[in-house]
C-alpha cells in the first residue's frame, strides 16, 4: 500500500529556514573524505551545542588524523566509528539514535569503476541501500544523500551507480509508509580543487614539463566546496522528500584550466579515458517538465509521489523551466575564464601559486 505524507505548508516552509543543528545527532558517512571532513568542520563551527556528529568511515588512518585535527577537548561532540556501508549490520548500529543522516560515502573514481564495476555495486547500490534501511529502522528524521551530474544520462558505471542511488533513495521517500523520515538527493557537479579532480593534477604534472589533455573541446561544471555544502544544508533545511537538489553552477573548458596552470607548457592530447563524456549534463530535457529554479538551485520534484512541481512552485515562489531545456556544461550561459580559474586556485587550492 503506497503512503505519503502532506507536504509542508507556508508556515513549516518558514520554520524550517531557521533550522537550528545545535542539539541534533548528525551521521556523516565517508565523514573522513573531502566533503564530510568540510561539512563537520563548518557544522561544528556554526553550531557549537551539536548533540552528537558520528563520523563513520573505513579508512582508520584518516581517521586517526581527523582526531588529531579535530581534539576531543574541543570537539566533545565529536565520535569516530569504523564501518564499511557495505556492513548493513555496522551502519545499522551507527544510525541509532541519529536525527540526521548524510550520506557521501562512495567509490568514486571513474576508470576504477569500470575496472571494478561489482565492487562500485557493492559500495554505491548495495551499500546506500543498506544506509536507507538503517536510517527506516531507527527513524532518522531527515536523510541527504550525495550524487554527481554523472548520474544524468550515465554513460560509464559510476554514474550508473549514481543513478541508482538516487533512484533507491527516492523510492525510499515514496515508499516508507507512515514512517517520518525524509530523503532528498543533492546531485553534485566537480568540485573544484577536490582530492582527485582536474586542478591538483594539472598542478603536480607542470613539473614534468607538459600537461595531459584527454580533449581539447571537453568542458565541465564546477562548484566550490562551499556551495557543495550549500546544497547539503538547503536539502537538510528546505527539502521537502523525494526531491533531487542541483546547483546553478558555472562551466569551465579544460583547456582553459590548462592555460590558467601553465600557459607556455605543452598541451598533448593523450585521448579520453574509459567512461569519461566530453561534457556533462546536470539534467536533461526528458527532466524538465519536472524542474523548478528557486534562488541558486533547481529542484527536480518527484514524477510521481504525493506532491508535484505545481505544489512546489506555489508554495515556495519557485519557477518552473521550459519543457526541452537541459542543463549541459558546453551550452551553459555561465563560464569561469583563465583570470577567473588562477583567482578560484589561489581562494580554495594554493594561496601561493603563481604562473
Amino acid at each position: 500500500m503506497h503512503w505519503c505524507l502532506e507536504p509542508p505548508n507556508d508556515k513549516n516552509i518558514k520554520l524550517k529556514k531557521m533550522l537550528d543543528l545545535n542539539f541534533q545527532s548528525i551521521l556523516v558517512t565517508g565523514g573522513t573524505g573531502s566533503f564530510g571532513k568540510a561539512f563537520i568542520a563548518q557544522t561544528l563551527e556554526r553550531f557549537p551545542k551539536v548533540k552528537r556528529m558520528v563520523v563513520f568511515s573505513r579508512d582508520e588512518q584518516k581517521q586517526f588524523e581527523m582526531m588529531h585535527e579535530f581534539p576531543r577537548s574541543q570537539y566533545p561532540a565529536l565520535e569516530f566509528m569504523l564501518g564499511d556501508i557495505r556492513d548493513h549490520q555496522r551502519i545499522a548500529e551507527a544510525a541509532r539514535d541519529i536525527d540526521i543522516l548524510i550520506h557521501s560515502a562512495a567509490m568514486k573514481h571513474v576508470p576504477a569503476a569500470e575496472y571494478n564495476p561489482m565492487e562500485c555495486v557493492k559500495t554505491n547500490i548495495i551499500g546506500s541501500q543498506n544506509v536507507i534501511d538503517a536510517a527506516l529502522q531507527h527513524n532518522v528524521k531527515i536523510v541527504v544523500a550525495l550524487s554527481t551530474d554523472k548520474a544524468a544520462a550515465p554513460v560509464n558505471f559510476y554514474g550508473a551507480s549514481k543513478l541508482c542511488l538516487e533512484k533507491l533513495f527516492l523510492h525510499a521517500d515514496s515508499h516508507k509508509g507512515s514512517r517520518s523520515t525524509r530523503f532528498s538527493v543533492v546531485r553534485y557537479g566537480n568540485v573544484f580543487g577536490s582530492k582527485g579532480s582536474v586542478v591538483p593534477f594539472f598542478l603536480r604534472k607542470r613539473k614534468e614539463g607538459y600537461l595531459p589533455i584527454t580533449h581539447e573541446g571537453m568542458t565541465r561544471f564546477s562548484i566550490s566546496m562551499q556551495t557543495g555544502i550549500d546544497l547539503v544544508n538547503f536539502a537538510i533545511a528546505e527539502g521537502w522528500g523525494g526531491e533531487i537538489v542541483l546547483p546553478v553552477a558555472p562551466s569551465y573548458r579544460i583547456m582553459d584550466v590548462a592555460e590558467a596552470i601553465a600557459p607556455s607548457l605543452e598541451k598533448r592530447v593523450e585521448g579520453m579515458r574509459p567512461g569519461e563524456k566530453l561534457h556533462e549534463c546536470m539534467f536533461t530535457e526528458l527532466d524538465a517538465p519536472f524542474v523548478a529554479k528557486r534562488g541558486g538551485f533547481y529542484i527536480i520534484c518527484p514524477t510521481a509521489g504525493c506532491w508535484t512541481r505545481q505544489n512546489y512552485c506555489e508554495k515556495t515562489g519557485a519557477i518552473p523551466i521550459p519543457d526541452g531545456f537541459c542543463y549541459s556544461s558546453d551550452s551553459n550561459t555561465d563560464w569561469l575564464n583563465v583570470s577567473d580559474i588562477r583567482s578560484q586556485i589561489v581562494r580554495d587550492v594554493d594561496p601561493g601559486f603563481q604562473v
